[in-house]
């Protein structure tokens, strides 16, 4: 009896959860195909059930006893544990990392990945500047040490090393609150705004994409070896936003058209350890039509296997307007962004990275449990359909 009612339940959500976004499934099957549905021009039912890889993740937080324990009551057993200790001119400390995997596992949580210290701060913070910088001798020791950081990765079972190629660090404008959401505030990217403010170049001065795109080949050709070799992906995250020009005098590798800067990016190599950590939200700001011209991007760069790991992120607005919204408020409708992922068999973990804030004690927290909870609802829904 038990079990009947836990079924009835879960179709019960399933038909409520599907229900409120019938449009968009219709659209979505016509585009797409479902397993209930006849394939485009060819008039065959596809009977064949997908089964669904991915699991809900999270970047947030690091390994203290605390978070582990908030990322456990919410569901979340695999994580992105941050970095383990810098050691200055070498890497990072194996032992560090060991005991974070051991913090982990007392948690039932599977340390999946780690970040290079290549992070989306810009060449300005970061601790490791002079590989986005083109700046010989200095950055062959620094790609000495993400060598041994990959390494370190592999001794401690991580699989997965997210990073980023930016000199520009992230651009915002500004924040947006919304009063129908309790006054949250949200991360808002104007570029128009931008332009009519004064322009300050960063240390690496002015780069186009081509230099850009020298400079990480430069890094690729040095380190993709040393991953294939311990079997350790590396996953880059675009440039965040896409802009239309330089900025700051610094051309962005995924601009100013997203899909073709992804593509040109996924076919340096061809290897299963080079791929993408691959953020919806960053990709749609550089969309004209985010709801629907995701797709493509999801099915071209997830057929070739180089979808590594999944930010779920959601974005109100498009190409150089937008505000990074909660992830059932904005333009894409993630179930069907979910099942687009199952489709091409992606396995990796899918986690929230930006979330709305608010002045409220524990706002945060609130917010990526909110986060959680929704992926983990997607999750349940496309593993449940008929």
């Amino acid at each position: 009896m038990k079990h009947f009612l836990k079924d009835l339940h879960r179709r019960k959500f399933v038909k409520l959860f599907a229900s409120g976004t019938a449009g968009a499934f219709a659209a979505a099957s016509a585009a797409f195909g479902t397993e209930n549905s006849p394939e485009r021009g060819t008039g065959k039912a596809t009977a064949k059930k997908k089964e669904v890889l991915m699991k809900v993740g999270c970047q947030s937080g690091g390994t203290s006893e605390e978070n582990l324990a908030f990322k456990a009551r919410h569901g979340v057993f695999n994580m992105d544990g941050g970095m383990p200790k810098f050691i200055e001119g070498k890497g990072w400390d194996l032992e560090d990392s060991l005991r974070k995997r051991d913090a982990c596992e007392e948690y039932g949580i599977s340390l999946d990945a780690y970040h290079l210290p290549l992070s989306s701060a810009g060449i300005d913070r970061v601790i490791i500047p002079h590989i986005m910088m083109g700046k010989s001798p200095e950055r062959d020791h620094e790609i000495e040490m993400v060598q041994q950081m990959i390494e370190v990765a592999a001794k401690t079972g991580v699989k997965l090393l997210n990073y980023n190629t930016t000199i520009l660090p992230v651009l915002r404008t500004g924040r947006t609150i919304d009063p129908a959401r309790g006054n949250a505030s949200y991360s808002t990217w104007n570029y128009e705004e931008a332009l009519n403010r004064e322009q300050q170049l960063t240390k690496a001065g002015r780069a186009d994409a081509d230099e850009v795109f020298e400079r990480i080949t430069y890094l690729l050709d040095r380190i993709l070896p040393v991953a294939e070799e311990y079997q350790v992906k590396l996953g880059n995250h675009i440039a965040d936003p896409p802009v239309p020009d330089a900025y700051n005098g610094i051309m962005r590798w995924n601009s100013p058209e997203v899909f073709e800067g992804i593509k040109r990016f996924a076919q340096l190599y061809d290897s299963p350890y080079h791929g993408f950590n691959f953020c919806i939200g960053s990709i749609a700001e550089g969309l004209r039509d985010p709801k629907n011209e995701i797709f493509p991007i999801i099915d071209w760069v997830g057929k070739r296997k180089q979808i590594f790991n999944i930010h779920l992120r959601n974005i109100k607005g498009r190409y150089n307007n937008f505000q990074e919204v909660y992830p059932d408020n904005g333009e894409m409708n993630f179930f069907h962004v979910i099942r687009a992922l199952r489709d091409v068999e992606f396995d990796g973990m899918v986690m929230p990275d930006h979330v709305p804030q608010h002045d409220a004690e524990g706002a945060g927290l609130q917010a990526f449990a909110f986060a959680y909870g929704h992926i983990i609802g997607l999750l349940q829904a496309v593993k449940d359909e008929a």
